[in-house]
């Protein structure tokens, strides 16, 4: 009976796959039987020991529910999968398993095997993301809509620049991975803290070997454990991503509100928003988002209370890893796969985004036109005031602002109706947003998207 939501609802198959008991199992036996062809190598003892361990250190052969039985007696996990790897093994080879090794060898190699692929998965998750945020971009280049600062009407702004700003985001989070990545893919073969001893001399090239055979790079140097900052960086990445894919759905959760009502997730004809309102269409595909972001920002702290173990280590770091990593990857990447859908089928209401371009009457071009009264001789200062004035009067006469400045004699003096006009339409003063987005676009796709 499952007990944690990531088992049954907040998955994705491909992330969750690489955090089962199975899969960390393998893991083990695959360091474990690289150990074995190091030592081989180095003439400890045959090839056709070494050959044998390998062949014999599968979860087709070591069996999982053998190695629980194993745990259950001796109250040791990694141990039980040494007893039962070389109970499948000829006594000649068992001899030779697990040899000059202590746990943490072979559990933080298995780790960054793990990781390192959970990575990869994760960075396939989020640059689909990058593609779809690029093709809204490019969708919605020349699409003119209020924006807002301090959750009041500014300028006019694009969608295509909503989008282009959160793509670029995802770049930068593309980079990051790849950074802690190369951080990350490191493995110890050092023994119980970390000298070697227990390999007779042949340490640091035993450590050499199994990390060549396994594609990892061998640490600079490790007490009994690889040090925690690793796996830190990794877990605050994973929180700066989750706190970006939050800052998505809570922007298109602000836009949804009945009062703005630009934009809204999908919803099915059979979905019901409420059990008691029928009326309702919740966001709630983006707030379960926001939600979840919670749990993987959070992860990150304890990841970090894990850097600063005792002296060549302790255990605190132990119990809480088993849940922060595979909940933070399962939970990121289920995350991201919610968002595509939503973002990719996002719907849009255009009767509204001109409605709320329009609101006030005017006022989100103040600047446009303060701009070219300077233009015009007023000095900066004075234009400002004037404008100022205009939007307190609108807002206490309960006037349009473009009826407020069409009466002030100072404004008229300069420039003609038929150029306030011109002035105060929304797509007249977009600036560069349009060729920002193409410089956006054109960048990701040939940098990230190629």
């Amino acid at each position: 009976m499952s007990i944690h939501p990531i088992e049954t609802r907040y998955r994705t198959p491909d992330m969750a796959n690489l955090f089962t008991e199975e899969a960390k199992l393998q893991g083990w036996l695959t360091v474990e039987a690289a150990l074995a062809e190091a030592h081989a190598i180095l003439g400890t003892f045959s090839k056709e020991i070494a050959d044998e361990i390998r062949a014999k250190a599968t979860i087709e052969k070591v069996k999982l529910t053998r190695v629980k039985q194993i745990e259950k007696e001796i109250q040791h996990d990694l141990m039980a999968m040494v007893r039962a790897l070389t109970e499948v093994c000829s006594k000649e080879a068992g001899k030779y398993i697990h040899l000059g090794a202590t746990s943490y060898d072979i559990e933080d190699t298995a780790m960054a095997l793990q990781l390192s692929r959970a990575i990869d998965v994760l960075a396939k998750s989020v640059k689909e993301f990058l593609r779809v945020l690029t093709n809204q971009a490019e969708m919605h280049r020349d699409h003119a809509c209020v924006g807002r600062t301090h959750g009041q009407h500014a300028l006019p702004t694009t969608y295509g620049m909503r989008f282009a700003v959160w793509a670029a985001e995802f770049a930068r989070h593309l980079d990051r991975l790849q950074a802690a990545k190369g951080r990350i893919a490191v493995g110890k073969m050092s023994g119980a803290v970390g000298t070697m001893a227990s390999f007779q001399g042949k340490g640091r090239k035993i450590q050499q070997e199994v990390m060549r055979i396994l594609k990892l790079t061998p640490v600079l140097i490790a007490n009994q454990v690889v040090q925690r900052d690793r796996h830190a960086e990794v877990l605050c990445v994973l929180s700066l991503i989750a706190a970006s894919c939050d800052k998505v759905a809570r922007e298109l959760r602000i836009l949804q509100r009945n009062e703005i009502a630009e934009t809204f997730e999908p919803f099915t004809q059979t979905q019901v928003g409420s059990s008691t309102m029928p009326q309702k269409r919740n966001p709630h595909k983006l707030e379960r988002v926001c939600s979840l972001a919670r749990v993987v920002k959070a992860n990150s702290w304890v990841a970090l209370e894990n850097i600063s173990l005792e002296d060549e280590r302790d255990l605190t770091n132990s119990a809480s890893e088993r849940v922060i990593f595979g909940e933070s990857f399962v939970i990121l990447d289920y995350m991201i796969s919610e968002i595509i859908r939503i973002v990719k089928n996002l719907e849009f209401n255009e009767k509204n985004i001109q409605r709320n371009l329009n609101l006030t009457g005017g006022a989100i071009l103040a600047e446009n036109i303060m701009v070219e009264l300077v233009n015009r001789g007023i000095g900066r200062q004075d234009a400002h005031e004037i404008l100022r004035q205009a939007a307190i009067a609108s807002r206490e006469e309960n006037k349009s602002f473009k009826e407020v400045i069409a009466e002030n004699n100072i404004i008229l003096s300069k420039m003609t109706k038929e150029e306030l006009d011109h002035l105060l339409d929304p797509r007249n003063y977009l600036g560069e947003a349009r060729e920002q987005v193409d410089a956006v676009v054109e960048y990701l796709k040939k940098n990230y998207l190629s």
